[in-house]
């Protein structure tokens, strides 16, 4: 029994069972006839449907979606602003530099004691309202504004 431990062995992808190499018939899985000698270590499924074209995309997807998170923003809104972008992009990539959003982003406790002054129409208040970011992706950064109760609705 020990003697078998030592024996090179290997987890069939497709079983997902444990199969020793010196079981293998004509380099398949004894068990379910998967070929084991073709198998290289790279899924096969996702070479076809990821090209090397959709890792910058993915990549500019990723640092957005950090970076708008991390201000407290929900995610789902991100992902509307991602579609939204991805859509003029492939229509037209001018538009989509200068495409605007506007993202909710929560209050700090002191942020909601503090007076603040309405973007919109610049009163000054204490309490309610929201605090949101806005701007387009090409910009570096995407002050915090705030809008009162009134204008809000």
């Amino acid at each position: 029994m020990t003697s078998r431990m030592h024996t090179p062995h290997t987890t069939c992808p497709s079983c997902h069972e444990e199969v020793f190499l010196d079981e293998l018939v004509g380099g398949r899985c004894p068990l379910c006839g998967y070929s084991l000698d073709e198998d290289d270590g790279t899924c096969s499924e996702y070479e076809e449907t990821l090209e090397r074209s959709d890792l910058g995309w993915m990549i500019f997807q990723l640092f957005v979606f950090k970076r708008f998170c991390s201000r407290g923003a929900s995610p789902f809104q991100v992902m509307q602003v991602l579609s939204r972008y991805e859509e003029l992009a492939q229509c037209n990539p001018a538009d989509a530099e200068k495409m605007q959003f506007t993202l909710e982003v929560p209050m700090g406790r002191l942020e909601r004691l503090l007076p603040k002054r309405c973007a919109k129409c610049g009163k000054i208040f204490f309490s309610g309202g929201k605090a949101v970011i806005s701007g387009d992706l090409s910009a570096p950064e995407h002050p915090k504004t705030y809008i009162c109760p009134s204008c809000n609705q």
